[in-house]
């Protein structure tokens, strides 16, 4: 299940968004049948947060483009049939103005040319992969909305991404795992009631992004914000849930979901955008930047 949440979270609106009808067509009812599973074709190895330096290029062939470079941090792409990559298609007029001469494409995972490698994560599971394009080509019909426009379409997508439940949801299902083995201990009342509290607004935050897209808006900022309070929330609870724990009570499956908790949190803040890299998105929209 967690490889098709990416199609339906935000594969899937951008293409009803900005794709052609043929796109629409193809794609959005086997999104929704649950028979195409969607990566994220975003991060490169060699440029960390800095998005718009990166160097996968797409250059144009007869019928198509042909693509070269790599990509990282591609939540099971293994698992998945394409994903939507943006890429450089044009040379960036200044070193400032990088964010210009990219654009997007609906990739077919199994073409020729594509190798996928698994990476294992801290709990030794493959969740996230290294992708090299090796003269991939794509054909004309699969680029998605307007050629260089995919940093701006690129950002609306991400919005998406930073501001649904699994933003500040990750966690929860500990808390409600050990709610029946927490309740007797003193401070459990005041602690459970505070994180469900936290939750239901943060809940609140998600949806109001929600509406904002569905209105056609591009809340950047508003995203940023959730993720980030978000992150801080599902992060913590881990810990905090292993405060109330008394082992004498607490079944062992309790506990090995904590412990496992505890180090897949750390990825929370990693994904969608570093805690850095939102917070300026935040202050330079307020103007403090």
């Amino acid at each position: 299940m967690g490889a098709h949440w990416i199609g339906d979270r935000q594969s899937g609106p951008l293409i009803l968004r900005l794709g052609t009808e043929e796109q629409r067509r193809e794609f959005l009812p086997r999104i929704v049948s649950g028979d195409l599973a969607f990566a994220i074709g975003l991060s490169e190895p060699d440029s960390g947060s800095d998005l718009a330096s990166l160097r996968t290029k797409a250059e144009k062939v007869p019928g198509g483009w042909k693509i070269n470079g790599r990509k990282v941090w591609t939540t099971n792409a293994h698992r998945c049939d394409f994903m939507i990559a943006l890429l450089r298609t044009a040379p960036a007029p200044d070193p400032k103005l990088k964010h210009q001469g990219l654009s997007q494409f609906l990739v077919d995972c199994r073409s020729s040319g594509i190798t996928i490698r698994p990476i294992l994560d801290l709990v030794g599971e493959e969740g996230f992969n290294e992708i090299t394009f090796d003269d991939v080509f794509v054909p004309d019909s699969l680029l998605v909305g307007t050629e260089g426009d995919g940093w701006e379409q690129a950002t609306a997508e991400l919005a998406f991404e930073r501001a649904g439940p699994e933003r500040y949801l990750s966690s929860l299902p500990l808390l409600t795992a050990a709610l029946d083995d927490v309740a007797a201990e003193p401070a459990a009342p005041e602690t459970v009631g505070r994180l469900l509290a936290r939750a239901g607004t943060l809940r609140q935050m998600s949806l109001a992004v929600a509406g904002m897209l569905q209105d056609g808006k591009t809340p950047a900022r508003e995203a940023a914000l959730v993720k980030d309070v978000g992150n801080d929330y599902e992060q913590a609870l881990p810990e905090t849930i292993r405060k109330l724990f008394n082992p004498a009570r607490t079944p062992p499956e309790v506990q090995e979901m904590q412990r496992i908790m505890t180090m897949v949190a750390r990825s929370y803040s990693l994904r969608g955008g570093t805690r850095e890299i939102l917070r300026g998105i935040i202050a330079r929209q307020l103007g403090l930047r």
